[in-house]
This record gives structure tokens, C-alpha cells and sequence, in this order.
């Protein structure tokens, strides 16, 4: 009879039961794996076989076939070592066979026993509570991201050996105790807007793109605190839910990229990948697709600097995740939805040398140079972003005053409050923001009296705003009202959202 240990597999950001069943049969100690492994899985062989002849306990002088099912589903990663080490003891009587029947166990082992920590432990765990196993059994140092998931228990493993005497009762290990997510520490700001000097109308620019969940592009020469303001948006964005951390967590958990001792993310993603960056590496992607940077921004801050630089390729797949909040990479083998509601920061000079307009500093390049640098940003792109804002050089009074600004935690009081009244508003909808409002929710939330009309027709006339340009001020324009807490959209919040509209190719 075979024995059976439960494991976990992650196919794209959920966790998948995985059976590990045993059987022997007479032959020269060969272990074969089978299931879809791939090359760390079957490397597991030389891991288990010297893990087990480091116990009291020799290894079984047979042939060994373990199968990890479903089949069709690819096994990747060392996870698998701890319960098939588990599922070749019981087939030695080591251990009873119902000892592991509602337990989920992962781990990787190595040559002397030791349990290794093993990513992606926080779906594997929501998994196994969702799926109604009572314990999971993970790696020592990987519990408290474990113990994340309520209503389970989390036995941490130091080694193979431990868990054996755990299992057949001559020791006992005690379950980590659960973390209480409304306990933890509230983090500090790691930028704060008091800090930045000058730049007012930029930060009111920020404000509202954190209100709204609104998409901002910063035009400035070099030097003038475009990367500082985009640091400092995350610190005025509302605090996450436990729902929402739990969310990006998870993704942090699958690609390794938790910081150590952080078994929760608490403040909101801040993502700036370097312009050299690739399609794959932007929007996700490989043979087996993993998320890439647009996901690990979900529910935070992506921020592209040099903006133009980026390939145009690579600039182009964003439309999309813009649009759906999510992204979709298709392969032969299926398809893997990642998440992707992030807030786009996008940072550029205004010509190469980034002088250009500049009231100091004289531009050295061409008409032509400066047109060609500018239509590297497709028209569509450019509808995308709701915000366009030019950063101007500091006054050197403003740098080297002692005078300081609103600090972050007013602002985001202000724009918590603002997000209030849109989840309110759009209860009645998947979407909690104004940036993401459909036309049909434009239409019905965002109502102009007759001077708005007269003003929204003479921009539209004047600037040339295409359709989603139009519904774009009156999403700013819906902001800019619950800011100030005002039922209506007035004439002064239209006038205000028109001053972030692009003109002469986002300039």
C-alpha cells in the first residue's frame, strides 16, 4: 500500500494541493520521480538519501517510485524534499500512516536533515486552511509568514529529525502561535513630504493623483526632485487594508522577496525599474510566467525615471494593465492572470541634454533632436496618465530655508478621507477609486452644471482632448471635489484638473 503525505504547489499566485504518494518495489535503491518535476525535484533524490541515513534509521534497500499528483500540474522548486522524505519513512513503519493524514507539509532538506527556508509559505498556507487541513508543517524561520493565515496551525521545523520524533510522539513541537496583523507596529514614512522643499504645486499634483488612484507624469530638468516627490507617494497613499497587505505580500512571498524578519508588507509597494529593463521583466513572463514589476507595484508605486528611455516595446504592454488593472501572459502550456492596480509615476526631461525651457541653463539641442525625443511617448500612452506636471528648479530661498511643509500624515488624513467618499460612492462597484471609473459611472457621479459645461467645451475645442482626455478631467475634477469635501464638481475643480492636461506632446 502506498503511502500518501499532502504537499503544496503555487501555480501563478495560488497555492495547489499536491499528493505525494510512495510505493516500493524490489530493485537496487533507485529512487524515480515522477508527476512533472522539474530538474530541482528530481535532484531532491540525493537530498532525501542522505537526509535519511543521518537519522537512527537506515535508508529501505528497495526501489522507490514517488508520484506527485495531479500530474499535469508542473512541480517546480526544492518544497517537495520534506514530505517525500516523510512518505519513504512511513513506508518503512517509521512513522504511522495516519500521523500526517490532515497536515500539509513543505520543506526543503539538506545532506544532514536541516530544514531550509522555502518561499512562496503564505498561499501554501491559505491554501491548506481554504482546503480544511488542521496543521501545515513548514521551515523554522519561514513560520511567522505562515502564521499570517488564521484558524491554522503552524508547527515549526527545524530539521527531518525533529519532526520524526514529533510524529511518532517521543517529542513534541510546539505550533507558532498565530500573529494578530492588528497588533503590528504602524511603520514610519520613509519620505515625507515636510522634507521636500518647495515644489508646492507638484505635491498638490501628488495629493490628488493618491486621492484619485491617478497616473502622473513629471517633466522637469534634471536636479529638480522629480525622484524624491515619486518616493514621498507612497507615504500619502491610504494605508493598506489587512486584505490588501495579505495581497501583495503573497506575491513578495512566491518570487523570494520578503525582507528578512518581515513576514508582512505593511507599507505600500515602491517599484522603479532602470530603463534597460525588459518586456518579460516589466509585465512578467518566462517559460513557466512569473510576475514581473508591474505586479510587484500591485497596490503601491510604479515609478519609470527617464521615462523616454524605456524601449517602446516595453512602454506599450502597459496600456493594457493601465486599463484592466491586471495582466495576462498566455503560453502554450495555459494562461496566468497576475494582479496589476498599481499607480504610475513617470519621470522625464524635456530633451535629452534637459535644459530645455529651462530659465538658467541654456539647451544645446536641435529643434529636431528635442521632436524626435519627444515622440519616443506614443499619443495613446500619453491618454493613459491623468496628471501632467512640470517640475521647475528650486529657488535657491526655498532650498536653504528652515521652513517646513505639510507633513505626509496630514496629507494622507485628507486624501483617506477623500477615498471614503469614492468607496461609498462606488460601493456598489468593483472599483474603490475615481481613476478607475468607467464612462457609465462618469456619466452618473460626475454631473456638470452649465458654467462647467461651457468651460470643459471651450478646453475641449482649445486643447483638442480626445474622448478618454474628457473623461479623464471629469475623473480629476471628481477628486479634486471629495478632496474638498464638496458634493459637486464647481467650475474651480474643472479649472484645476484642465491644468494638468498634456499640451505639445505631454510638455
Amino acid at each position: 500500500m502506498p503511502s500518501r503525505v499532502y504537499s503544496c504547489a503555487v501555480l501563478g499566485l495560488e497555492g495547489v494541493l499536491i499528493e505525494v504518494e510512495v510505493d516500493t518495489s524490489y530493485g537496487l535503491g533507485y529512487i524515480n520521480v515522477v508527476g512533472l518535476p522539474d530538474t530541482a525535484v528530481k535532484e531532491s533524490r540525493e537530498r532525501i538519501r542522505a537526509a535519511i541515513k543521518n537519522l537512527p534509521t537506515s535508508f529501505p534497500r528497495k526501489s522507490l517510485v514517488i508520484n506527485l499528483a495531479p500530474a499535469n500540474v508542473r512541480k517546480e522548486g526544492p518544497a517537495y524534499d520534506l514530505p517525500m522524505a516523510l512518505g519513504i519513512l512511513i513506508t518503512t513503519g517509521l512513522i504511522p500512516p495516519d500521523a500526517v493524514d490532515e497536515m500539509i507539509v513543505v520543506g526543503e532538506l539538506s545532506l544532514d536533515g536541516t530544514v531550509r527556508h522555502t518561499p512562496g509559505l503564505l498561499p501554501m498556507a491559505a491554501m491548506a486552511r481554504d482546503e480544511g487541513f488542521k496543521t501545515i508543517c513548514v521551515p523554522a524561520e519561514d513560520a511567522p509568514e505562515a502564521a499570517l493565515i488564521p484558524d491554522l496551525e503552524v508547527l515549526p521545523v527545524h530539521s527531518l529529525f525533529e519532526l520524526t520524533q514529533h510524529l511518532i510522539g517521543a517529542q513534541t513541537i510546539t505550533p507558532y502561535q498565530n500573529i494578530s496583523i492588528n497588533e503590528l507596529p504602524e511603520l514610519e514614512t520613509q519620505t515625507d513630504f515636510q522634507e521636500i522643499k518647495g515644489q508646492e504645486h507638484v505635491k498638490r499634483a501628488l495629493e490628488i493623483a493618491a486621492a484619485g488612484n491617478h497616473n502622473v507624469l513629471m517633466n522637469g530638468p534634471p536636479g529638480a526632485g522629480k525622484t524624491l516627490l515619486a518616493r514621498s507617494l507612497p507615504g500619502i497613499m491610504p494605508r493598506m487594508s489587512i486584505d490588501e497587505a495579505l495581497d501583495v505580500t503573497r506575491i513578495y512571498s512566491i518570487l523570494d522577496k520578503l525582507p528578512s524578519e518581515t513576514p508582512l508588507l505593511q507599507h505600500r509597494p515602491f517599484r522603479a525599474p532602470h530603463h534597460t529593463i525588459s518586456h518579460a521583466g516589466l509585465v512578467g513572463g518566462g517559460t513557466w510566467p512569473q510576475p514581473g514589476e508591474i505586479s510587484l507595484a500591485h497596490r503601491g508605486v510604479l515609478f519609470l525615471d527617464e521615462f523616454p528611455e524605456f524601449g517602446r516595446r516595453v512602454l506599450e504592454v502597459l496600456r493594457q494593465p493601465l486599463e484592466d488593472k491586471v495582466v495576462t501572459i498566455s503560453r502554450a502550456q495555459g494562461s496566468l492572470t497576475f494582479p496589476a492596480n498599481f499607480a504610475l509615476v513617470a519621470a522625464m526631461n524635456p530633451c535629452p541634454c534637459g535644459y530645455y525651457g529651462d530659465p538658467v541653463k541654456e539647451c544645446t539641442c536641435s529643434a529636431s533632436t528635442i521632436t524626435r525625443y519627444q515622440k519616443r511617448l506614443s499619443g495613446p500612452l500619453l491618454d493613459r496618465i491623468d496628471i501632467h506636471v512640470d517640475v521647475p528648479r528650486v529657488d535657491f530661498d526655498k532650498l536653504t530655508s528652515d521652513r517646513l511643509g505639510e507633513s505626509s500624515r496630514k496629507v494622507r488624513d485628507r486624501v483617506e478621507m477623500a477615498r471614503k467618499c469614492q468607496e461609498e460612492r462606488l460601493k456598489e462597484s468593483t472599483r474603490g477609486s475615481n481613476g478607475d471609473m468607467i464612462p457609465r459611472e462618469i456619466k452618473e457621479f460626475c454631473p456638470l452644471d452649465s458654467e462647467c459645461q461651457t468651460l470643459i467645451k471651450s478646453a475641449i475645442q482649445q486643447l483638442g482632448l480626445s474622448a478618454r482626455a474628457y473623461h479623464r478631467v471629469l475623473k480629476l475634477s471628481r477628486t479634486i471635489a471629495d478632496l474638498a469635501g464638496e458634493k459637486g464638481i464647481s467650475s474651480i475643480h474643472l479649472a484645476e484638473a484642465l491644468q494638468y492636461q498634456p499640451r505639445e506632446m505631454g510638455m
